[in-house]
């Protein structure tokens, strides 16, 4: 049994403001209706595999939860990092469920926040390299780059031009220099590491055994001692936290000899960053991306994304303009990935615009925090059909509720009216 495995975690700060703690990227819609989650599940609809297994953040099981039930997705199980300890872990966990499942699964581990222009390669590469991963090879996917990116790892096979089956690998390669990656992409020998590897379980786990016991232990035990919480399953919390925190490239694929790397084209895009996305979404005339109620002059090659206003720009070229409801984002596009580091000061002044939108999705709905000042606070709240809050009590609040569409029932002091 093929058994796709989602890794739903990350932080996605270097799409902030869109991307926030609390709602990381893999749960936006980036380019199109559906979020990077939902396109990475409607992936799968042409192989022969079993329902995906998710593994996301604790924070944001109800999102996830949420998002797998309005695309009618079935799944095996969604896996609550109780922290984050990076991919070696997270995979780890995901085995050992899928051996719970079947003995002789097939792992296909897929990050969910990646976007393919041709699927139908990616399906193709999955069906050709299945053989080698059934006789235990550990395998990664490597993409046939089409220029010079330093923002990638670099992965050199003994690669034949234009191979349709799993090559060996000479050497796992870290973020080049951009004059380094024009060499690699000149010699036809490197491929960008995906970050999208397929193994049979039980050579997974033995391998991790072998190479990383700590990391296999920890998670043995947090595995052994998990709970489960309606569709969640919930690891120990002290023994995963006890866990080193490895990248699976690190803990295994480039200490195992068993590794191989599956050579494809899919027009694979990891959407790292706003330059991504003004490279990847279709542009008008001045080479401007423009999403929402947006009106340029003499503007181009601009990506200007308006969520809840007119944004207009008049005279502007090669800028990033990204405007929410609390935050409001102008760079270059040359400097996206200095995002990041503005996401840390925030951090660092403990401001929440880098944790959550201003408006907050939760199981029974969301709240929108339209205005707050000394001693006050207003919300728009959104309820969803049957569902409730919580009852609660206050001592020191008033509150004054306004119902403005539908029909609610509320308790108060236990009487319902």
């Amino acid at each position: 049994m093929l058994q796709p495995v989602i890794l739903a975690g990350g932080s996605g700060t270097r799409l902030w403001p869109l991307s926030r703690q609390l709602y990381p990227k893999q749960f936006l819609a980036l380019t199109g209706d559906k979020t990077m989650l939902e396109v990475t599940v409607d992936r799968l609809a042409d192989l022969n595999c079993a329902p995906p297994i998710i593994v996301c953040n604790d924070d944001h099981r109800f999102i996830a939860a949420e998002q797998l039930r309005l695309s009618n997705t079935a799944h095996n199980g969604i896996i609550l990092e109780p922290c984050g300890r990076n991919t070696a872990p997270a995979i780890c966990l995901a085995a050992l469920l899928a051996r719970d499942i079947d003995p002789d699964a097939t792992l296909l581990i897929l990050p969910a926040d990646h976007h393919m222009g041709q699927p139908e390669a990616f399906t193709k590469a999955i069906e050709n390299a299945s053989p080698a991963a059934l006789e235990g090879a550990l395998l990664t996917f490597g993409i046939t780059p089409d220029y010079a990116a330093s923002g990638y790892g670099y992965i050199k096979s003994q690669l034949t031009e234009g191979a349709a089956t799993p090559q060996k690998i000479s050497k796992f390669v870290e973020k080049p220099s951009k004059e380094v990656a024009q060499q690699y992409l000149d010699s036809k020998e490197y491929l960008w590491n995906s970050g999208i590897f397929m193994f049979d379980s039980n050579a997974f786990l033995q391998e991790l055994q072998s190479l990383r016991p700590d990391i296999h232990s920890c998670c043995e035990k947090a595995w052994s001692e998990k709970t489960h919480d309606m569709d969640f399953l919930r690891p120990d919390q002290q023994a995963f936290e006890s866990c080193p925190a490895e990248s699976i490239d690190y803990a295994v694929m480039e200490k195992t000899s068993n590794a191989m790397v599956m050579p494809m084209d899919p027009q694979w895009n990891d959407l790292g960053s706003w330059s991504a996305l003004l490279d990847l979404l279709p542009k008008n005339g001045d080479g401007n991306v423009q999403v929402g109620d947006v009106i340029g002059l003499h503007s181009a090659n601009n990506y200007i994304h308006a969520e809840h206003k007119l944004v207009g720009t008049l005279g502007v070229s090669d800028l990033i303009i990204v405007d929410t409801k609390d935050a409001l984002l102008v760079a270059h596009k040359d400097n996206v990935e200095d995002v990041k580091q503005l996401v840390e000061i925030l951090k660092k002044e403990q401001r929440s615009e880098y944790i959550h939108h201003r408006e907050v999705y939760r199981p029974w709905g969301k709240y929108d925090s339209m205005d707050q000042g000394q001693r006050f606070q207003v919300k728009r709240i959104t309820v969803k059909p049957m569902a409730k809050l919580s009852v609660q009590m206050h001592h020191h609040r008033a509150e004054h509720w306004v119902v403005v569409s539908g029909t609610a029932k509320v308790t108060i002091e236990m009487w319902k009216n």
